[in-house]
């Protein structure tokens, strides 16, 4: 039988308690229960009852806002409504809670949208009657709270910016194409246009330079030639688009930069104002940086371009 020393024994006890109580504190230890960003329900939904065209009554099938509004010292009277990209598949919250803290800060007050998504089983109209339902809602919540339904912004990124240039220009709930409406609704009395859209590397065509997986999951397999053109939003612009901001980076292999160039060409041509940015360096789905992934200042260049359109004082 082995003989410990003094010494030898409180050596084995050392080793082993450290043992035991990682393998109690294992099996104590509860197993993640956090949900996913896209399936987290905003405090506002969007309809009271269900949503038209909903699949069930499910989280993703919930479409919700999230406000996070400004400091009473810092409120300046604008609202900002941001849509989340994820290629209509996920949504992403650096795109999403990420903005809407940033835009806070800057007194803008922000609601992120959980629209309907195309990994859910829905498909356009569904994510545009979302985006315009939302901005409707916003803009009467701005009346209610003392700031400025003049001044309703959108931001979007990636799938989310083909979401706002899709709002941007089929916001007419008149035209075939455009937001579905509800009579007697008392929030489908407002505009759902936006007095300005931002888009960040920003999905615009469907064709030539489209995302694919966006397209998919928005459209389905084999869309018709004519819904891919009308989506196409580099080819619907007219005179009554809203003033617009655009960034990109050239080296961008998710989604190509040809979009916000196309975008903004067609802005020059039917003479609506914007401010384009491309940067040389950085990857796609940057939005305001993370540790290692720093991004371009486009966000300083944001708020400059603010003030130029008297959006914030």
């Amino acid at each position: 039988m082995p003989r410990f020393t003094r010494f030898g024994l409180a050596a084995a006890v050392a080793a082993v308690v450290p043992l035991f109580l990682w393998a109690a504190d294992q099996a104590a230890a509860p197993k993640s229960t956090s949900t996913p960003y896209p399936l987290i329900m905003g405090p506002i939904r969007l309809w009271a009852g269900d949503a038209p065209g909903a699949k069930g009554q499910r989280p993703q099938d919930i479409p919700t806002l999230t406000p996070f509004p400004a400091g009473a010292a810092k409120r300046n009277g604008a609202s900002i409504v941001i849509f989340p990209g994820g290629g209509y598949g996920s949504l992403a919250e650096h795109e999403g809670t990420g903005y809407a803290e940033f835009f806070a800060e800057h007194g803008i007050t922000a609601y992120v949208l959980k629209y309907r998504l195309g990994s859910n089983g829905y498909r356009h109209p569904t994510m545009l009657n979302d985006a315009a339902r939302a901005v409707r809602m916003v803009r009467a919540f701005a009346q209610r709270d003392g700031l400025d339904p003049h001044r309703i912004g959108i931001i979007g990124s990636s799938a989310g910016g083909h979401l706002a240039s899709t709002l941007a220009t089929h916001f007419d709930a008149t035209k075939p194409d455009g937001p579905k409406l509800e009579a007697g609704d008392a929030y489908d009395r407002e505009s759902s246009r936006p007095d300005l859209v931002v888009l960040c590397y920003p999905v615009i065509s469907l064709g030539e330079f489209a995302h694919a997986g966006s397209r998919k999951n928005l459209l389905g397999d084999n869309p018709p030639a004519d819904l891919v053109q009308n989506l196409s939003n580099e080819l619907q612009i007219t005179k009554d688009t809203p003033p617009t901001f655009l960034w990109h980076t050239a080296e961008d292999k998710a989604v190509p930069v040809e979009n916000s160039l196309m975008f903004a060409a067609a802005l020059q041509r039917a003479h609506v104002p914007f401010s384009l940015h491309i940067y040389e360096k950085g990857p796609h789905g940057l939005g305001l940086g993370r540790p290692g992934k720093e991004a371009p200042p486009w966000a300083n260049q944001l708020l400059y371009w603010f003030q130029e359109r008297k959006f914030v004082p």
